[in-house]
């Protein structure tokens, strides 16, 4: 995001018949095409200072579903063995890690890649791995799940939630997920703190 854009905060009520979460003043653009209703934030891209820490929610949006380059904006990098994703290094995770991993985090194009591990606190500080998935499916959002309560929704946690969890009315969503499979690693690095 930039400093010139804000999340907007709407007021939050609970659909008809306990059918999850909607805005008070809901429009059509607020929801996608699976029904999942969506954070709100102003657009002023490039408008005051960039603010690293903070995502966009139409714009990562927007580079998952079309698989662009999170710091570009371009068609991230992809060939036979798929399309290429740097991660903060979490092979202690699990064995096989990244295999089967849902990111919110857009994949990458070749030429970004250098700039993105140095100039990325997280990735410098945690290391990183790059690695190519064959097949990269939608998965849910991550967002702030909400349940019912006395006349207006009471909010629970930010997590990450599928298409098909009943849960999924119930969250505002904030950042798209994608699942990787058929992952080819190409480089691991460790980041200052292990060292």
């Amino acid at each position: 995001m930039w400093s010139e854009e804000a999340v907007r905060e709407p007021q939050l009520v609970e659909r008809r018949g306990g059918a999850g979460i909607a805005y008070a003043d809901e429009i059509l653009g607020d929801r996608d095409s699976r029904g999942v209703l969506w954070d709100r934030a102003t657009v002023a891209s490039g408008r005051g200072k960039p603010q690293f820490a903070k995502i966009h929610v139409h714009r990562q949006r927007r580079a998952m579903r079309k698989l662009l380059c999170q710091v570009c904006g371009r068609p991230a990098h992809g060939d036979d063995r798929g399309v290429l994703w740097l991660l903060r290094n979490r092979t202690g995770d699990w064995r096989g890690w990244p295999e089967g991993m849902l990111v919110s985090e857009p994949p990458v194009c070749e030429s970004c890649l250098a700039l993105a591990t140095r100039v990325c606190p997280a990735l410098r500080d945690e290391g990183h791995l790059v690695a190519q998935a064959a097949s990269c499916p939608v998965h849910g959002v991550e967002g702030f799940r909400y349940r019912a309560g006395a006349g207006r929704p009471v909010p629970v946690e930010n997590e990450l939630v599928s298409f098909i969890a009943p849960a999924i009315r119930w969250t505002l969503a904030s950042k798209l997920v994608r699942q990787l499979h058929n992952c080819t690693v190409l480089e691991v690095r460790e980041g200052a703190a292990a060292t």
